[in-house]
């Protein structure tokens, strides 16, 4: 339905209004069990995956099914494996297969499995970590593992921590207590330090490399094998994120062979993806430095780059087939994902300069957020989508995008649950330079004659997209109880934000929160233009990120916030750690200005509203020294705040604990809202 169809009298004209749902006030209303766990209020949606390249699996109510694409009827028969599962011993992590070889991780040392047998390849322990993960999981990094192509060779990260400080977690569960000591890089201080080694299972021998690039507390990102399994390649990464090479290395002895290409920007560099060959020397490479957007490049050996996805649009990178780059774009909408193919067709002379792209194929159209997942020979994929007004779809596709069958089409779960009406649309940024999407939902039994109290839900920080052209614009189960209990309920992106291009993502550099704010005011006060908002009663509601934006809030616009809860916030970026918080605000060093302006700990006295601060006292994100010191602060100023631990508890509360966390978020409102 669109905004045209709407009673435009009754809103805040500023808005545009892209799809609603009409309220369906009589029916079931939720408990706050129901709004955590999403009972009855989620789409029953069917997982489909890939059991072999041949073969789907339907994961439904904890039972498998499977169909073979020549098939027409699913059943229970698994079919045969044809791959051995390797051996491994309890406490085994990380691990990664390749040519029956599986190489894994346990206590910090590395061990490769084949045949049944488990081999050591490197020790770790006293500060030193093997094969693992390194900072803090930032550049798209999650594991330390990278076989070659052909499984002769085994490149890993060595992680040297003796440097970086420790920091306690409170361990309650023993008889007399226990610390918990972790390795927390603090923002301006020791860092980890990283370097790549190279096993060669042939010699049974480790090289090293040792990039010279920058400091010595670089980042070592994308690791990448070329199709021979003779060359690694590295995108290093200076400290400061703001200059990165891309290097290439011999892995036979870990010798520089030379810089393809260089990126430098002002506000910061971020690796994301590794590289991927289309032969042996021609590859696939992401960059958002280039052009404004999250693009792919072609490139080659020598140096050349030309940019494939010529769009004002993200993109993400999804696989490389017969010559054909499959990826996903943002180009229909910012909203929206659809996967699209481009073509390569390489000369016979002239190498890159003279390769030719085809105009991109758009191979997704049903509108809405498409997620793909395709076979191993990439002649089919399963496309899941969902839009506003569509619960989850999914159907098997061949690799053009013409469709084989429709497999699900979940049913809408609210049937007979008690809703009002849900809006999805967009208002301007404060700068009104971009249009930021928001989701509103208007209570159960709604009448514009009353006046409604206000809770806004905000995330806003790097790296999320709030609201997609997905099912009611990917609403949570709370805001749907909230507005069975009389609230109006908002949700917004703001600058700073992934999936718009890097002018709108980078504004918030070097301040974090302030850009943030803006946004997030110039949709709220849309909002309380409309005569059924009660400007008298506006709540906040956040966490991690949203938990510093909801302080910020509170204390930035004392005047429009009345309560707010905040989960896990960071208070002051000096205590976060060095990936994430070097990037956005650089160090207290050369960023004084920044850090004084976002610290809530010079907020404090601002504080008029009820606040509760609510956060795990195991948190291994945002440590501790965060809301203690806020809270210590507010007692040294005299101002009252409350405030609720969860002693075993690490970032997120978890499990049952968290029907424990959203009834003291909900009696919060209720009680002072």
């Amino acid at each position: 339905m669109l905004c045209a169809m709407l009673p435009l009298g009754a809103f805040a004209q500023d808005f545009s209004y892209l799809h609603v749902r009409e309220a369906s006030p009589e029916g079931k209303t939720l408990s706050v069990e129901d709004a955590t766990f999403g009972r009855g209020v989620r789409p029953a949606a069917k997982y489909f995956t890939w059991e072999d390249d041949a073969t789907l699996v339907c994961n439904e109510k904890d039972s498998l099914r499977h169909l073979p694409l020549s098939g027409a009827e699913w059943t229970s028969v698994r079919p045969s494996p044809s791959d051995r599962k390797p051996v491994l011993p309890r406490g085994a992590a990380g691990a990664v297969t390749v040519a029956g070889r599986t190489a894994y991780t346990m206590d910090g040392c590395i061990y490769v499995e084949e045949g049944g047998v488990s081999s050591l390849v490197i020790q770790g322990g006293d500060g030193i970590v093997c094969g693992e993960t390194v900072s803090r999981n930032e550049f798209g990094i999650n594991g330390g593992l990278f076989w070659s192509p052909d499984g002769s060779r085994l490149a890993f990260y060595r992680k040297d921590e003796t440097r970086v400080t420790d920091f306690p977690l409170l361990d309650v569960k023993t008889r007399t207590g226990e610390l918990l000591t972790i390795k927390y890089p603090m923002n301006g201080m020791a860092s980890e330090r990283i370097t790549l080694g190279v096993y060669d299972l042939a010699s049974r021998t480790t090289v090293w490399v040792h990039p010279d690039d920058f400091d010595k507390e670089r980042y070592l990102t994308c690791v990448s094998w070329d199709p021979s399994s003779t060359h690694v390649f590295i995108q290093v990464l200076n400290r400061k994120q703001h200059r990165m090479h891309l290097n290439m290395y011999d892995a036979s002895d870990g010798s520089f062979v030379k810089t393809l290409l260089s990126e430098e920007n002002e506000a910061w560099v971020e690796p994301w993806e590794p590289l991927h060959f289309i032969d042996d020397a021609t590859f696939l490479y992401s960059t958002d430095n280039r052009d404004g957007y999250k693009s792919l490049y072609v490139c080659d050996l020598n140096g050349g780059i030309r940019r494939l996805t010529d769009c004002a649009a993200d993109v993400q990178f999804v696989a490389y087939a017969d010559g054909y780059v499959y990826y996903t774009s943002a180009e229909v909408s910012p909203v929206e994902n659809h996967l699209f193919r481009i073509r390569l067709r390489p000369a016979r002379r002239g190498g890159l300069a003279k390769m030719r792209f085809d105009a991109p194929q758009r191979l997704t159209f049903d509108e809405g957020w498409h997620s793909v997942q395709f076979n191993e020979t990439h002649t089919h994929f399963i496309d899941s989508w969902s839009a506003f007004n569509t619960p989850q779809v999914c159907a098997l596709r061949r690799c053009d995008g013409t469709l084989v069958r429709e497999l699900d089409r979940a049913a809408d779960p609210l049937e007979g649950v008690a809703t009002g009406e849900i809006r999805f649309g967009t208002v301007k940024s404060a700068d009104g330079s971009f249009d930021n999407y928001f989701r509103l939902y208007l209570p159960v039994g709604f009448d514009p004659a009353q006046k409604y109290p206000v809770i806004v839900y905000v995330y806003g920080g790097p790296h999320s997209q709030m609201v997609q052209d997905r099912w009611l614009a990917g609403i949570r189960p709370l805001e749907m109880y909230w507005a069975q209990h009389g609230y109006v309920v908002y949700v917004q992106d703001n600058r700073g934000t992934s999936n718009r291009g890097t002018a709108f993502e980078k504004a918030i550099n070097r301040a974090c929160g302030q850009v943030e704010m803006q946004d997030q005011m110039a949709g709220i006060r849309e909002l309380l233009k409309a005569s059924w908002t009660d400007a008298s009663r506006v709540g906040v509601h956040g966490w991690s990120y949203g938990g510093f934006m909801t302080i910020s809030l509170m204390t930035n616009y004392p005047e429009v916030f009345k309560a707010g809860v905040a989960g896990g916030p960071v208070i002051d970026w000096k205590w976060y750690e060095v990936m994430y918080g070097e990037r956005y605000m650089d160090t207290p060093a050369t960023n004084p200005e920044g850090f004084e302006k976002t610290s809530l700990m010079n907020k404090t006295s601002d504080l008029k509203g009820k606040l509760l601060i609510c956060q795990g006292a195991i948190d291994n994100t945002v440590v501790w020294e965060h809301s203690l010191s806020f809270t210590q602060k507010c007692i040294e100023e005299g101002v009252q705040l409350d405030y609720f631990p969860y002693p075993c508890s690490e970032h997120n509360v978890a499990g049952p604990w968290r029907v424990h966390l959203n009834q003291k978020i909900v009696s919060y409102f209720e009680d002072y809202l």
